[in-house]
């Protein structure tokens, strides 16, 4: 049982509809990192592209994307490469599923609905990939495991590619456990196919969908996020943030679709929401393993400074920035009296409390 004192809301929950590692993300991700304490720790889960033979370089180019693009928030980027069951790169290995415990923020993007689906349900990893997100951990899923995500995803590869009937594949789940039964689309407004043919709604079709439409679940709520498009879920505050080019589509049995462009939406607009503890559904030991793992962390996050001091800094920044020496420097040591250090990094100005101050 995690104690009531060590207890933190969830994390928030980024789904891409595409475009993860392009310019258009970067407002999500800000609005992400922003938010977390330093160091920023990522971890980036090979699992939805494990079946191909160059998933370590799929990874790679996402940690590259978020070291080189948002380097202001200097994030730590740890690959984990939980490829497959029973092999030595397994999701149920606990050696590789170390850097997941240490992380507070967890991606997993492009590959395979169905194989994330048959790797993740209830490992090692995924159950890790919980007990964090519901001690604050921000889940950041793009393409693939925005599908696998869901309640029921949808075989993109074995409708598409293999001509197999139209059918729905039982997903990871990660809103059930709050009354939510939320099947994400990726590539929701798609064009690749162009006036030959129609590749929206993931590559199924406008006609092709509505079949599928008509086995899913009644319960199901359908979530469409456009390409270059995110959705931001704040379990907390029980609220959707809408950022990107484009915008979400919500359906839901018996009711018209909605459509959403930037800006936000509560979470009943997608079902009736509950609010779980972050035990629930999780192996006690590991909610004890992830909570030592949690407390070591929280002795390693620099403290924010109180508000005088950021002034202080924003002042010396300005300072800096006219040439004025002189300021700059009286403004540091101003800071420097309120108990923290200034170091000037091209990323920006960092700081540290001083120690006995």
């Amino acid at each position: 049982m995690v104690p009531l004192i060590m207890r933190k809301p969830p994390g928030l929950v980024i789904l891409f509809g595409s475009g993860e590692s392009s310019p258009s993300s970067r407002q999500a991700y800000s609005f992400l990192l922003g938010q977390l304490p330093r160091p920023v720790r990522v971890a980036v889960l090979e699992t939805p592209a494990g079946f191909q033979p160059n998933s370590a370089l799929v990874a790679q180019k996402v940690g590259d994307f978020l070291c080189h693009h948002l380097q202001n928030y200097q994030p730590e980027v740890a690959i984990v490469p939980a490829r497959r069951r029973g092999t030595d790169f397994s999701p149920d290995n606990p050696d590789i599923v170390a850097p997941i415990q240490q992380a507070n923020v967890i991606f997993m993007g492009p590959g395979s609905p169905t194989y994330a689906v048959r790797q993740l349900q209830g490992s090692l990893a995924w159950h890790t990939v919980l007990a964090r997100h519901r001690l604050g951990a921000a889940l950041i899923l793009a393409s693939a495991a925005t599908i696998a995500a869901s309640a029921y995803a949808l075989p993109v590869y074995e409708i598409f590619k293999s001509g197999e009937d139209l059918h729905w594949h039982p997903g990871l789940d990660l809103f059930g456990p709050y009354g939510l039964s939320l099947v994400f689309i990726s590539h929701w407004n798609n064009q690749e196919g162009g006036d030959e043919l129609d590749t929206s709604r993931c590559y199924m079709g406008r006609s092709r969908f509505e079949g599928l439409l008509d086995i899913l679940p009644s319960k199901a709520t359908v979530i469409g996020i456009d390409e270059h498009t995110a959705l931001i879920v704040n379990i907390a505050e029980e609220i959707c943030h809408v950022m990107g080019r484009g915008s979400v589509a919500i359906l839901r049995r018996g009711e018209e679709q909605r459509t959403f462009h930037t800006g936000t939406l509560g979470l009943a607009a997608l079902g009736d929401f509950q609010m779980v503890g972050p035990e629930t559904g999780i192996p006690p030991d590991l909610s004890e393993r992830v909570l030592l793992a949690q407390e070591h962390i929280s002795t390693e996050i620099t403290p924010e400074p109180p508000p005088e001091v950021l002034l202080l800094v924003q002042m010396r920044e300005a300072a800096r920035a006219h040439h004025n020496w002189a300021a700059a420097d009286d403004l540091r040591n101003r800071i420097a009296e309120l108990g923290w250090q200034i170091n000037d990094t091209k990323a920006g100005p960092q700081w540290l409390p001083i120690k006995g101050k």
